[in-house]
C-alpha cells in the first residue's frame, strides 16, 4: 500500500521485516536533505554513532534508525535453583567453552535425568567461537576477520559440522529432551516453570527466565568472550517516511523532539502520568491493576522499539536502572564490532528457484541442531550434497557478486 500511494506519514519496520522489500519498491521517501534541516539535533546523534551509510541506499538516506547499541553474542544461563540442588556451584562467567558447558550439563543430569538439561543448539550459539556473522538471508555466513567478505553457505563451514557433533552428543546423553525437537510450549514457559535447565540467549536476556529476573535466579557466562562478534544492525529497528507522505517535515520535527525532550518522550511511551503510569523511584509501572501490554498502548514493545532513547528509558520490570548504559558499553567492546555489510539486502530476483530448494532442504537443520539423527557426520553431509545438488553455488556465487558491488559503492 505504501508503494501505491496509501497516505500515512511514518512507519516502523526493520531489517528483519520487511524493509528491504519497502525500499527496493521506493516505499520510502529520500530524507537526506530534509533530515539535518527539520531533525538537527538527531541528524547529529546519527553521525555521532555513524549509522546513516547502513540506512542509504545509492547515497540516499531513506530510513531513521534506532539509537540503541546492542550486541547479541551468545550467552549461556541456567536455573540457580535447579544448580544448587543438583550441587552445581559454577560462578557467574565460568562457562567460557562448550568443554565447560557439557560438564554441567552432565552434573545436571545426573541429579535430574527428568528435566530437560538444554534445548537446541542455536546457531548463534556457535557464531561467536568461529568469529562468523550471519548474514541473515537464507543461512549464508560470512567471517568477521574478513575485510572483504565472502560469502558462505552455513552447512559448509567447520561451525556447522561441530555444532552438529554437539547436538548429538547431548541428545544421546539425554541433555537434549528426546521430544524436544516436537516441542510445542514455548522454552521460556518451560524455563519459568523449572522445567528445562538452560538454554542459549544473549545479554539483554541472560539475568532472565522465563518471565523471572534477577540476579537470584539465573547464573550466567558469556561464550567465547575474547572472539569477535557482530553488533546488532542499526536497521534492526527503523522509523521510514512514507515516500507520499504530506507531511515530512512535521514528522521530522517530531521525531527531532523525541530525541531532545523528555515530557513528549514520556507522553508517548508511558502516556499521562497516574492514569496509564505511575512512577516508583525512577522505575514506570502500571498505573491500574489489570493493566498490561494487551489492554494498553502504552510500555510495551509495540510503541517503542524505534523510538526507544537511553537518555529518557525508564527502569521497568525487564529493563532495571543502568541496563542500557551497560549493553552500550558491550557493544562498545573491541570484540564487538560493526559489520561492513549492515545496509546490504540481496536482490533474491535472480536465484528465485534455488533459494527456495534451499529453503526447503533446510528443514533437515531441525532434526540435527537438536541431535535427533543416526549420525552428526553423516546428516552434515547429506544436508551439504542436498544443498549443492539444489543449487548452493549459484546462489553464493550471485549473492558474491551483489556484496562486491554494494562494497564497491562504499
Amino acid at each position: 500500500m505504501g508503494a501505491s500511494g496509501d497516505d500515512y506519514d511514518m512507519a516502523f519496520d526493520g531489517s528483519w521485516l520487511a524493509y528491504s522489500q519497502m525500499v527496493t519498491k521506493g516505499a520510502y521517501m529520500d530524507i537526506t536533505d530534509l533530515l539535518p534541516e527539520y531533525a538537527p539535533d538527531l541528524y547529529e546523534v546519527y553521525q555521532g554513532l555513524g549509522v546513516l551509510e547502513a540506512a542509504s541506499v545509492d547515497g540516499r538516506v531513506v530510513a531513521l534508525p534506532w539509537t540503541m547499541s546492542m550486541n547479541q553474542r551468545p550467552y549461556f544461563t541456567y536455573n540457580k535453583q535447579l544448580a544448587e540442588e543438583a550441587g552445581i556451584t559454577v560462578e557467574d562467567g565460568a562457562i567460557e567453552t562448550f568443554e565447560d558447558l557439557d560438564g554441567v550439563l552432565g552434573q545436571f543430569h545426573a541429579a535430574f535425568p527428568d528435566i530437560e538439561a538444554i534445548g537446541e543448539f542455536k546457531a548463534e550459539a556457535i557464531y561467536a567461537k568461529y568469529e562468523l556473522a550471519p548474514l541473515g538471508f537464507h543461512n549464508l555466513v560470512y567471517s568477521l576477520n574478513d575485510e572483504h567478505p565472502q560469502i558462505m553457505a552455513f552447512e559448509d563451514t567447520e561451525a556447522y559440522a561441530e555444532r552438529a557433533m554437539w547436538a548429538k552428543k547431548w541428545n544421546d546423553a539425554g541433555y537434549i529432551g528426546k521430544n524436544a525437537v516436537n516441542e510445542e510450549v514455548d522454552s521460556n514457559v518451560l524455563l519459568g516453570e523449572d522445567l528445562k535447565f538452560s538454554h542459549f540467549t544473549w545479554h539483554e536476556w541472560s539475568k532472565k527466565l522465563g518471565k523471572k529476573s534477577g540476579d537470584d535466579i539465573a547464573v550466567t557466562s558469556e561464550m567465547y568472550p575474547d572472539m569477535k562478534y557482530p553488533n546488532r544492525s542499526p536497521l534492526a529497528n527503523v522509523m521510514a517516511i512514507n515516500a507520499n507522505a504530506a507531511n515530512p517535515e512535521r514528522t521530522l520535527m517530531f521525531l527531532n523532539l523525541m530525541e531532545t525532550d523528555k515530557e513528549l518522550y514520556d507522553l508517548v511511551h508511558y502516556g499521562i502520568l497516574g492514569e496509564t503510569y505511575k512512577v516508583n523511584g525512577e522505575m514506570a509501572e502500571y498505573a491500574v491493576e489489570g493493566m498490561t501490554g494487551a489492554n494498553s498502548n502504552y510500555m510495551e514493545w509495540g510503541g517503542q522499539w524505534a523510538l526507544w532513547k537511553p537518555q529518557f528509558m525508564r527502569p521497568n520490570a525487564t529493563y532495571p536502572e543502568g541496563f542500557w548504559a551497560k549493553e552500550a558499553e558491550l557493544a562498545a567492546q573491541d570484540k564487538n564490532v560493526n559489520s561492513v555489510l549492515f545496509g546490504f539486502f540481496p536482490d533474491s530476483s535472480a536465484i528465485e528457484n534455488e533459494l527456495a530448494a534451499r529453503d526447503q532442504i533446510w528443514e533437515l537443520d531441525k532434526i540435527i541442531r537438536y541431535g535427533a539423527v543416526k549420525s552428526a557426520d553423516d546428516s552434515v553431509a547429506e544436508m551439504r550434497s542436498k544443498q549443492t545438488a539444489a543449487g548452493s553455488a549459484e546462489i553464493i556465487a550471485e549473492v558474491q557478486r551483489q556484496v562486491d558491488e554494494f562494497l564497491s559503492g562504499k
